[in-house]
């Protein structure tokens, strides 16, 4: 008997500085659309619930971040635990222990069974051109130190935030740990070379699902906020890199798949990549060199 998930993107829109009650009023609609469809498993995308403030120096920064017992939190959980849908949460977190760019991972019961901190913080100077905007995570966040597997809604799935998707050593560990699906939630742009950045969105997103036989959920913010234009395009990818599914460009929504998890083993069977690698080859990835 197939085993059949049914995932869910929910690519949210632009966010105004103050628009915490806005944004969190449309993720509420967006899970009770997701329980009309069926979905067992959603991710919003990445910092979703603010606008990417990440792209500016701001030193007036902490009113983005947010407690891990934040009043919109709690309650897109428990909208979700109504709905009996195991949901990746993303939030801008202030801890005791620093800033982090992170995600709360909630079984179908509402059950907290992981939280996920961004591993790989980038920062790089504003391109040149119109709609160039740079990157200042390393001002903001701090990495978190882990990459763990998550048992919800009959699967077990991994978490990369963003950035984290273009380092295919974290993928192949979250493969190794028996994930069958990596969320993926993001922030991605057009900067200032639009061609150039849309043609490359999906390149890593097909690749990861290929060459570790795992589903992707992507989920991307969409929209324009300032001069930083948010491409959509939130996808699902199966285990052998094709696109099972893929939101459009121009305004938020909840993108819907069913998936068969069976296709996990079947593609691995037919790559068996878990047969052929070789550790003993890769120390020097391990060092650092």
């Amino acid at each position: 008997m197939a085993r059949l998930l049914t995932v869910a993107a929910a690519q949210t829109g632009s966010v105004a500085d103050n628009g915490l009650p806005a944004i969190t009023e449309s993720a509420h609609a967006l899970l009770d659309e997701a329980a009309r469809q069926g979905v067992r498993l959603l991710s919003f995308c990445e910092l979703f619930l603010t606008p990417f403030f990440a792209n500016r120096l701001e030193e007036a920064f902490d009113p983005y971040f947010m407690a891990p017992d934040h009043p919109a939190l709690k309650g897109l959980r428990d909208k979700a635990r109504q709905h009996g849908i195991a949901l990746v949460l993303p939030f801008a977190e202030r801890a005791e222990d620093g800033y982090f760019n992170s995600a709360f991972i909630y079984d179908e019961r509402g059950q907290q069974v992981g939280r996920y901190r961004k591993t790989h913080i980038p920062a790089y100077f504003p391109t040149s051109g119109p709609g160039g905007t740079g990157s200042y995570e390393k001002f903001y966040f701090a990495p978190g130190g882990g990459l763990e597997v998550y048992a919800v809604a009959g699967t077990r799935i991994g978490v990369q935030i963003c950035n984290d998707r273009l380092y295919p050593e974290a993928s192949r560990v979250l493969a190794l740990k028996g994930a069958e699906l990596i969320a993926m939630p993001i922030s991605f742009s057009t900067y200032a070379d639009p061609a150039q950045r849309t043609s490359i969105w999906e390149i890593p997103l097909r690749a990861r699902a290929y060459e570790n036989g795992v589903f992707v959920l992507a989920c991307n913010r969409v929209g324009t906020e300032g001069s930083r234009h948010h491409l959509g395009r939130s996808m699902v990818v199966d285990p052998r890199g094709m696109i099972a599914a893929e939101a459009g460009t121009q305004a938020a929504q909840l993108l819907t798949a069913q998936i068969d998890l069976d296709a996990v083993s079947a593609a691995r069977k037919k790559f068996p990549w878990w047969r052929d690698r070789r550790p003993d080859l890769y120390p020097s990835l391990a060092e650092g060199r």
